[in-house]
């Protein structure tokens, strides 16, 4: 009679020899755990250049049946979309997600995909710097969010009141805020490229010569005493999409390093595969590239700029993070 222990052992052989096919093609393996359709939405801006070109370029096409990239117009419509379930992966401020996640929000930061691509714009040749500012009037998009609480700390910290000593003009998005200015309504405009890449085309071509007065990533690490980097956005994903396809995210992170490396190689290109889901024309995009800080950094070994980025801009009582910076579980 045949032992259970020979029955336990020919089994383990015979299921050996029978899995050694399915190794040897691990796309077989994958192929049960693929997902339909991998929805990515990100702003009109920048880094959304790197996603578009990397779904145009079926960069995801090993773990994905198909690909997908979606912009999303305002903060308040990522938020919805966040919340509703309608958007699960998402370039997302920096900002916004550590205070959702802080809220109790389940949405973790996975990279981040830039350092930094706001600007001051204007046609005035005495405005140079922040200080600069005084008595100017300036377009700010987005109240509330990032790109404001951002230029209202370097306002404080070069000592100048926005109630008091320059004229607000709010705008409802960068595009707006660069419209305002080429109408000569307001002297500057903070904007993100690529409208501020659009403001200089649509100057020069109005006989305006407008420029990227204040690099604001720079005048950021003057004040924080550190780098000029700003590590504005990246890749945030709910608990939904790390719980059924968490196994993917090794492979939708090295897609996206190598979509950065072939952007900022060739802006022209990923341009051209971007114009269609920013709805901005190529020329405008590839020339807003070299401006754009792309980068794919894990958002673990940027988390000391991240801290330093939320810490700066939250003030004493961080509010605008919730009152304290993430823990760890916030960094994928």
């Amino acid at each position: 009679m045949t032992s259970i222990r020979n029955i336990d052992r020919r089994a383990i052989l015979l299921g050996a020899l029978a899995a050694a096919p399915a190794l040897a093609m691990p796309g077989l393996l994958r192929a049960q755990d693929r997902i339909a359709t991998l929805a990515f939405f990100g702003p009109p801006a920048g880094p959304s250049v790197t996603l578009a070109h990397a779904v145009a370029t079926n960069r995801f096409a090993d773990i994905a049946d198909a690909a997908s990239m979606t912009a999303w117009r305002s903060p308040d419509e990522l938020r919805a979309g966040l919340t509703s379930g309608g958007i699960a992966l998402s370039i997302v401020p920096v900002q916004a997600a550590a205070n959702l996640y802080n809220r109790g929000f389940p949405i973790r930061l996975a990279n981040v995909m830039t350092d930094g691509l706001l600007y001051v714009a204007t046609g005035d040749d005495g405005i140079n710097a922040i200080a600069d500012l005084r008595g100017h009037s300036v377009a700010v998009p987005f109240r509330g969010d990032t790109p404001e609480i951002l230029f209202s700390q370097l306002l404080a910290h070069n000592g100048l009141n926005p109630e008091t000593d320059l004229r607000i003009t709010w705008a409802g998005s960068p595009i707006e805020a660069m419209q305002l200015l080429l109408a000569g309504r307001v002297d500057a405009a903070l904007t993100a490229e690529p409208s501020t890449t659009a403001a200089v085309m649509a100057g020069r071509q109005a006989g305006k010569d407008i420029r990227r007065a204040i690099d604001l990533q720079a005048a950021w690490g003057e004040m924080a005493g550190a780098a000029p980097v700003l590590p504005q956005a990246g890749l945030a994903i709910t608990q939904g999409i790390l719980d059924t396809h968490g196994d993917a995210l090794p492979a939708i992170l090295a897609g996206i390093e190598a979509a950065t490396a072939e952007v900022l190689a060739d802006p022209a290109a990923a341009a051209s595969d971007a114009t269609d889901a920013l709805g901005m024309p190529a020329p405008l995009l590839a020339a807003s590239v070299p401006h754009s800080n792309l980068v794919a950094r894990p958002a673990a070994e940027a988390r000391a700029d991240i801290e330093r980025m939320l810490s700066a801009m939250s003030g004493a009582d961080m509010a605008a993070i919730d009152g304290r910076l993430p823990d760890d579980g916030f960094y994928l």
